[in-house]
């Protein structure tokens, strides 16, 4: 279960963002540096009944985009968080409500995070996303770089 301070801290800022705040998106849960969101297929469906691959690749870069937000804040650090570049692969359909998983690739540098930026001014992270099927298989894989810039 999300804490109450990492569900609303992801929530008004996703509420902050109309295309976002279409999505729907909702935190399921922060443990262990792993964020995870759901969103109703019904608010991302395409012609064909499944999801739409751009609110597929939507979810699954705000939930990248979260992990850096919650580790920055459980640190007290203030950053603007930037996408610096990413890659998508659509593996699968998706014919059920969106389940996200996003964590940094490497534990260390994630742990890093906070130090960097308040040394360097900036610190940059690698993140996986996977949108998870009911069965637990993988339908699509986000690899994404993202910036933290330090505010002020």
């Amino acid at each position: 279960m999300p804490t109450v301070s990492a569900a609303d801290l992801l929530a008004s800022h996703f509420d902050a963002m109309p295309p976002v705040r279409a999505l729907q998106p909702r935190v399921l849960g922060w443990a262990d540096g792993r964020l995870r969101l759901g969103a109703p297929l019904a608010a991302n469906v395409n012609d064909k009944g499944c999801a739409f691959g751009g609110s597929l690749v939507s979810l699954m870069t705000i939930a990248g985009w979260g992990v850096l937000a919650l580790r920055l804040a459980e640190a007290g650090v203030e950053a603007d968080l930037y996408v610096a570049d990413s890659r998508v692969r659509y593996l699968k359909p998706v014919y059920e409500d969106l389940q996200v998983e996003a964590a940094a690739e490497d534990p260390a540098a994630a742990a890093a995070l906070a130090a960097q930026v308040r040394a360097h001014g900036r610190a940059g992270l690698r993140v996986r996303a996977q949108v998870r099927l009911a069965d637990g298989a993988v339908a699509a894989v986000l690899d994404a770089r993202y910036v933290a810039i330090a505010r002020g």
